[in-house]
């Protein structure tokens, strides 16, 4: 935003703030004018207190919006809030005053008020507070692709005062509080950059060798049109058990929502490989065959 237009956000509340502070000033004389100037006096009171929380709300976002040490600029909510904390401070100080009490009154009136309405709804200014704080962090933008652990997992639509919204790859519209989402871990697959690694696991028996499988499984997987080739997959051991060996195929993807489409067509290439090249070894089967013999059986070790 540019000087002129800050400028500009700034006029009707520092002209306000000067008729204000003129008629404060002046009050005494004004008062003398009405006959009742007790009210008079009041209603220029609580002018002042408006006109100086709508000044103090527009330099506090004005402040926010130029902080040259956050790349990503601070979210309209915490702007939002400060206003209402301002305009709402105001609001009680002109209702304290109007009841006879005077201006230090008034500030431990409208900090008893505030103190009294925090505790009512206190699960509300929890989940507001807490989207305060994520916007602030900025773990996640509207459009970032998402996975909340035990949560939910999809991309995020909007991040409102105490929800944010998620629609999942499902397309079920998921609503969360923003205090239940700040008390979870968070993943985010769109920051800093939306490309990321994916990877599957692959089960193979002893019988085939380990640089052959790897070999037919990077063919396969370098066939694969939906993930990218730079940087290129890879095939990794990851365990040696009594089952078979276990490999890790790892591949980079562009974006999350393809994970899916991803996911199915390299396991689609690796198995044609594999039976193109017979390297997929029958499954062992057992089988219980009971004899005529009463109480009598026998066991039958064979391979599909």
């Amino acid at each position: 935003m540019s000087a002129k237009q800050n400028l500009r956000r700034l006029v009707w509340p520092v002209v306000l703030m000067i008729v204000a502070v003129g008629l404060l000033i002046n009050r005494t004389a004004l008062a003398g004018l009405f006959e009742n100037g007790d009210l008079v006096i009041l209603a220029i009171t609580a002018l002042s207190y408006f006109s100086a929380a709508w000044l103090l709300s527009r330099i506090v976002a004005l402040v926010l919006d130029q902080n040259p040490i956050r790349k990503r600029r601070y979210p309209r909510l915490l702007k939002d809030l400060i206003a209402v904390i301002l305009f709402f401070v105001a609001f009680a100080a002109t209702g304290a005053l109007f009841m006879g009490q005077g201006a230090v009154g008034a500030l431990a009136g409208s900090g008893l008020v505030i103190a009294m309405l925090g505790f009512a709804i206190r699960n509300v200014v929890a989940d507001t507070l807490s989207g305060i704080a994520l916007g602030i962090e900025g773990p996640f933008r509207i459009g970032d692709w998402i996975d909340i652990d035990g949560l939910a997992r999809g991309k995020v639509i909007e991040i409102g005062w105490r929800t944010t919204r998620i629609l999942t790859r499902d397309s079920a519209y998921t609503i969360l509080p923003n205090s239940q989402i700040a008390r979870q871990r968070i993943i985010n697959y769109s920051a800093p950059k939306p490309q990321y690694r994916a990877q599957i696991a692959i089960t193979l028996d002893h019988t085939l060798p380990i640089s052959t499988a790897r070999e037919l499984m990077l063919e396969a997987v370098k066939k694969a049109k939906l993930i990218q080739q730079d940087p290129s997959p890879d095939v990794r051991v990851r365990s040696y058990d009594e089952g078979g060996i276990t490999y890790s195929v790892r591949y980079w993807l562009s974006r999350f929502e393809r994970d899916v489409d991803c996911r199915d067509e390299v396991y689609s290439l690796i198995d044609d490989a594999l039976r193109q090249a017979g390297s997929i070894v029958p499954h062992r089967r057992i089988e219980l065959v009971r004899s005529g013999a009463r109480g009598s059986s026998v066991m039958k070790d064979d391979f599909d």
